[in-house]
Formats: structure tokens, sequence, C-alpha cells
């Protein structure tokens, strides 16, 4: 997954407004969201060369999801864990997101460049191997990409952005899977940006240009699915999947789960 936005604690009516695009090569093997045979309160897509995933729920009140860092200097080594077992291993696990975080911050080495977001009843959480340790998240709304969170990217800020402005007319009146198929528009933009404002990943200026823009979709690479996570006030929560190939959009999913409050108890 390369770019998410969300609102934690950020609206009147709702505890967690989280969008995200998940980019990767269309021939990567894919399993769509949908409750895993090994454990059916979990939701999730999966990845099926490594068994990961990207973004999942767990109705225990477990939320997870994983961005690459790019880094296009770095020398590749294929012994090197899955970043999707990251994500994969919380969410089926009865540890702590703290807990989960301050391993993962212990054992970040073991991975490519990843930054993580972990959620359970104490709080939401983010960690990077590439800078950043565990820290609790306060309330507001963010954006992560390639790069640490709410770096200044075009994309993110313009991610951030159109999030924000989406928030307003947000109301708890609204069905909340129809809520969440139109909020997949908050990353559905196709415009690049100006080169003088593009990052230096050390991937060359085309490619960076290529991937400039929230939604991607190239011959080969490109978003292969959008993802909404609501949850409101009471617990009640919904995981929205559009996802897409070469062509165009596919197949859509939707689950309405009942689960503790990310964030419910107070920071000791």
């Amino acid at each position: 997954m390369c770019l998410i936005t969300f609102a934690y604690k950020a609206h009147a009516d709702y505890n967690l407004i989280l969008i995200a695009n998940r980019d990767e090569t269309y021939g990567r093997a894919t399993l769509d969201a949908t409750p895993w045979p090994q454990d059916s309160g979990l939701v999730a897509g999966q990845d099926l060369e490594q068994g990961g995933t990207w973004l999942g729920l767990h109705r225990a009140g477990r939320l997870a999801a994983v961005t690459n860092y790019r880094d296009g200097r770095a020398t590749a080594n294929p012994a090197l864990r899955s970043r999707g077992h990251l994500t994969r291993d919380f969410l089926l696990a009865n540890e702590s997101a703290a807990a989960m975080g301050q391993h993962y911050t212990e054992h970040g080495a073991l991975y490519g460049g990843f930054n993580l977001l972990l959620g359970d009843e104490e709080g939401l959480y983010y960690l990077s191997n590439r800078g950043r340790n565990t820290e609790r998240l306060d309330p507001g709304i963010y954006g992560l990409s390639n790069a640490l969170l709410n770096s200044p990217w075009p994309k993110l800020q313009q991610a951030r952005n159109a999030l924000n402005a989406a928030l307003g007319s947000i109301t708890a009146s609204q069905n909340m899977p129809q809520l969440a198929a139109q909020l997949t528009e908050v990353l559905a933009a196709r415009d690049r940006a100006p080169d003088q404002q593009l990052p230096d990943t050390g991937i060359g200026l085309e490619l960076e240009r290529s991937l400039s823009s929230c939604f991607i979709q190239l011959a080969q690479y490109g978003t292969r699915a959008t993802s909404v996570v609501l949850q409101d006030y009471q617990g009640n929560s919904c995981f929205y999947e559009q996802s897409f190939d070469a062509k165009g959009p596919t197949l859509a999913r939707c689950f309405e789960l009942q689960m503790p409050l990310i964030g419910a108890r107070p920071q000791r």
C-alpha cells in the first residue's frame, strides 16, 4: 500500500475515517478482502506470494496498515522478511499495539523499509524502521505514503486536503457502506505533481513523475485497491474495498463489523 490518509478522533460522529490506496504490479497474485480461514474475526486482503496483508481489521478491536519506505538507492536484500507479515502477525496475535510496536522497533532491521500503523483499544500507533520509533498518535488528520508520516509529498498533501474537505459533508445519518463507497473518491485523483515539487527517492525523474499521483495506472503497475475503514463512536465499523486491474474497477466488497473502539482507553 502506498498512500493512506486518515482522520483519527477528528470528526464529531466518526472515531476513525481511513482511506488507502494499495499500489502493486497487476500480475502479483492477490486475494481480495475477506474473512480469513484461520481466524474469521480477521477481515483483510492477502498477498498470495508472501501470505501477508497491507490493511486489515480484527473484530477484537485491532487495525493494521503498512506502506513501504521508498529508497531507490538502497541495495536489494532478498533475505529481508515481507512487510506484509508485520500487519498479519499483529492482527493474528493476542498482543497490544504498543507491545508489538516495540517488538517491531527492536527487530525492524529484519524487514525492508516500512511505515506501520497499529491500532487497538489503547490507541493508534505509528512506527518506521527508517527513523521513527513507536509513537501514540494524537487526534488529527494524517497522511502516509512512502516516506515518514506527514512528509510533505504533493500527493500526500493532496490526499489530506481532500479528506479534510470531505469531512464537512459527513454525518451520522449517512448509510455507512454508501459513505465508504463515496470516500474512495478522496484518493481517485490522477493528476501528477510538477517536477519542481517531486521528491528524490533515487528512482529517476520519469518514475517519480509516474508515481506522483494519488491514483496510479501504468502498463504493468498501478492502484490495485482503494480501501475505506470507518468506525463511529459506538463501535459500528465498516471495511470497504474497491479492487482494480489494468483496465479499471473490478470487484467491490463491504464488511460491517461491531468492534471495540480504536483508542477507547485513556493513555496510561
